[in-house]
């Protein structure tokens, strides 16, 4: 306790962590401002009926930060940006150069990586807003607007989305904490006061076992995703010894810690991208009425919406792009090659190859157990609605994943920030 309050002594105090703090609420603020702003032309009993009966904009409503729910000018969000990191990271597997501009050339490389992602995002941003506003006016949720003010419309919420972004790396760079992440947790916190509210105002006094049963596995969900994200795996490490000046040198012993989830949110983030980025294409040539492509869209549709069907891909995505993104992030070889140089060993293993060998085996093993845990809790609320018939559910996993993990890398970082401090 006294520990505790030390540190928030040092966080009140310290201006530097206290300047972070304020601009990333700032930050919050400013956004949660531009997401009440909506664009003109809206039908607000059609949009809530329309999103009421339609999952692909419930999962797209957690990447524009609850901004797409009410049209606003930032309803993309971050989604653009996301869709061109995806397509980049793809890249540096089919890249050699791509790759060694991300994993080897250091911070001047990561910030010529970042500008690349960001140029993706504009066009990818201009698609998917085109793409939204023709399904939206198609649906009758817009309508009375000219060929002008469609465009405008267009403009506003790309601007919207690049604005929002531009928000994200303000935070990574001036505040705590991952930018992108922060934005997509204040949209899911946003939206709890009017989850709440529609579940008091359905609340069913002979299902009160079942809302009990519900709220012990949320907390037992909690616990679990606590447990996985902190889990860890330490590698014993030995500094060679040197003799120099008649004195010897190392010998100490320490640790690698490697993390059970190593990949973190960020396949649950690119398995929702993939599983909406190819309707958004259909309906955008559905408009043109290119031959096939409408029948084409509600196979699609019809397919994503069984339930089973849906759950199972997006159980395999969240699996493959688990092993996907932490080969692109955790390279063994690197690792080894950093080893022997620093005159460090993995005891009962010979340096070089045989050492990247088993960091290669055993980073592989914990991956397999972050990948099957992950998908598990995309799809458990689905199975959960399956089981009861509760619709309200569909999206809580993946918005309680999104939630803790962003807590928790949060509260690391702040952590940090006030150890260096102390």
């Amino acid at each position: 306790m006294d520990t505790f309050l030390k540190k928030l002594h040092i966080l009140f105090t310290d201006s530097a962590i206290r300047n972070r703090v304020l601009f990333v609420l700032g930050a919050i603020l400013v956004f949660r401002i531009l997401a009440t702003l909506p664009i003109p032309g809206i039908d607000h009993v059609v949009l809530a009926q329309f999103f009421e009966n339609n999952q692909f904009l419930g999962l797209l409503n957690i990447f524009s930060g609850g901004g797409l729910s009410n049209l606003s000018i930032v309803m993309l969000g971050v989604g653009p940006f996301i869709t061109a990191s995806i397509i980049m990271q793809l890249l540096t597997v089919m890249s050699p150069k791509i790759k060694a501009m991300y994993t080897e050339e250091g911070d001047a490389g990561r910030a010529k990586f970042t500008q690349i992602t960001r140029m993706l995002m504009l066009p990818l941003a201009i698609l998917q807003g085109f793409a939204f506003l023709t399904l939206l006016q198609n649906q009758g949720v817009i309508s009375g607007l000219s060929s002008f003010e469609f465009i405008a419309n267009v403009v506003t919420i790309v601007a919207g989305s690049v604005l929002l972004t531009w928000i994200g790396e303000m935070v990574t760079e001036f505040g705590i904490g991952n930018g992108v992440s922060i934005i997509i947790f204040t949209g899911i916190v946003a939206g709890l006061p009017s989850a709440i509210s529609q579940l008091l105002f359905t609340f069913d006094v002979s299902q009160l076992p079942m809302y009990l049963g519900f709220t012990a596995a949320a907390l037992l969900v909690t616990y679990a995703v606590v447990v996985m994200t902190q889990a860890e795996r330490r590698v014993p490490i030995t500094s060679a010894k040197t003799a120099r000046a008649g004195q010897t040198y190392g010998g100490t012993t320490s640790y690698l810690p490697f993390r059970i989830n190593q990949a973190g949110v960020i396949p649950i983030i690119f398995a929702i991208s993939v599983l909406l980025f190819p309707q958004m294409l259909l309906n955008i040539l559905a408009t043109f009425n290119v031959a096939g492509v409408a029948s084409a869209a509600q196979w699609v549709v019809a397919f994503l919406s069984n339930q089973y069907a849906y759950g199972i891909i997006y159980f395999l995505l969240v699996f493959a792009f688990t092993y996907f993104y932490t080969a692109v992030t955790f390279d063994p070889a690197s690792v080894s090659k950093n080893l022997q140089r620093g005159g460090s060993f993995i005891p009962g293993v010979r340096p070089g190859e045989q050492t990247e060998n088993y960091l290669g085996a055993l980073i592989t093993r914990l991956t397999l157990v972050g990948a099957l845990f992950l998908g598990a809790i995309a799809v458990l609320p689905l199975v959960m609605q399956q089981a009861t018939g509760i619709q309200t559910l569909a999206l809580g996993g993946t918005a309680l994943l999104i939630a803790v993990t962003v807590v928790i890398d949060l509260v690391r970082r702040l952590d940090s920030q006030i150890s260096m401090r102390q």
